[in-house]
This record gives structure tokens, sequence and C-alpha cells, in this order.
């Protein structure tokens, strides 16, 4: 039976978590206190407060998400008339005008996205706390998938953006970013912050342990 792998934390080695320098710790030496020898940055075994952190932002981001959802993403005006979309009614304005590509992009960055981010740092989080040995290998891919891909959800708040930017014709017709653009952004941004918030050696920790 194969032993398992010597690990860094055993070895008395630190990454940082700025420049990625590996970095051997002195013997007796709390680890509070020690810093990188090439930018400077704190070192720490595993991110302080990984867990109590990243379950805080997710939690704002789930309250955030349902107002960025609800409210108007756009207000337009024109002739005299003004209409509110949010981001599922300019989905189906897409889907029932025939831009069905364009329809799945929005609805693909703008809700699914989102809320698979959502859903999939809350499993990540509670895997941790459940002391889950379940796929490992897997639940690290699920969180660089989620790393990866978070910064594209902001596709809607550009378009937004340009919308807003270009369509500026006086009375004829004018567009306006709706309360929902803020929500939204609060959501795609604190996200983020909550993947880089995340460790995902604590996954591994756990197996660790239970070895």
């Amino acid at each position: 039976m194969n032993s398992a792998p010597t690990t860094a934390r055993q070895l008395g080695l630190l990454n940082c978590h700025d420049c990625h320098l590996l970095s051997k710790a002195p013997a007796g030496e709390e680890h509070e206190h020690l810093a990188c020898p090439r930018c400077g940055a704190p070192l720490h075994t595993r991110k302080p407060n990984s867990l109590t952190r990243t379950t805080a932002l997710v939690l704002a981001a789930t309250i955030f998400y349902i107002p960025a959802n609800l409210l108007p993403m756009t207000i337009t005006s024109s002739l005299g008339t003004t209409q509110a979309d949010t981001i599922m009614s300019g989905v189906i304005y897409f889907i029932q005008s025939g831009s069905w590509e364009l329809a799945l992009v929005i609805f693909i960055a703008s809700i699914f996205v989102p809320m698979a981010k959502l859903l999939i740092l809350t499993y990540l989080l509670l895997s941790v706390r459940f002391r889950s040995l379940w796929r490992p290998k897997d639940r690290t891919t699920l969180y660089r998938l989620t790393e990866m891909v978070g910064r594209w959800s902001m596709l809607d708040v550009y378009v937004v953006t340009i919308l807003v930017a270009l369509v500026k014709l006086g009375a004829v017709a004018t567009i306006d970013a709706g309360p929902a653009a803020v929500f939204f952004a609060a959501v795609v941004v604190i996200t983020m912050i909550a993947a880089e918030s995340f460790d995902p050696r604590l996954i591994w920790d756990v197996i660790e342990e239970e070895t």
C-alpha cells in the first residue's frame, strides 16, 4: 500500500498568496509573524479565517442576487413612453425578436453563472465544514472553474454601460441604467472576492486528517 505523499505544510514550507514564492519557515517561529522574503506579504499555512470570510461573502452575494434579478436593469424612454426591463425580461425580448444567440449569452452570463457560482461556493463550504471525503479532486476542479469564470458575469453590466452611452437621442429615446445594475455588479464583485477568500487546500486537509 502506497503511503500518503508528504505535504508542503509537513515540510514547513509556506506559499505566498501574493507572489506564490515557496518559503521555508524558520523552526520554532510563529507563522503569523512571518513575511514573504520577496514581496513582504504575510505568510500563512492557510488563508486566515477562510471559511468564515467566504461564508459571509456568499451570504451577502445571495442577498444582492435577489434585487439584481427583480429590479429593472435598464429603463428605456422613447417618445413619451417608459419601459423598465429586468435581466430576464431582456432575455425574453431577444428570444421573441429572434436573437436566440444573444439571449443565450445574456442568460448564461447574467443569470446562470452567478447562480452557479453561489451554489458551488455554498457546496464547497458545506463540504469542508461537514468534513466530506467525497471526490476531493472534483471539488478542487469545481473551485478552479468558479474562480476562472467569475469575471465574465460582468457582461450584462458592460452591455448596459454601452447602451447608456450610445442611446442618448434627447426627447426621441434614452436608455438609463436601472437600480438592478448596482446590485448585479455587487453580486459579481462579491462572488469574485469570495472565490479568492476560499482556500481549496482545506478540502485536502480533511482527507489528510482522516487518513
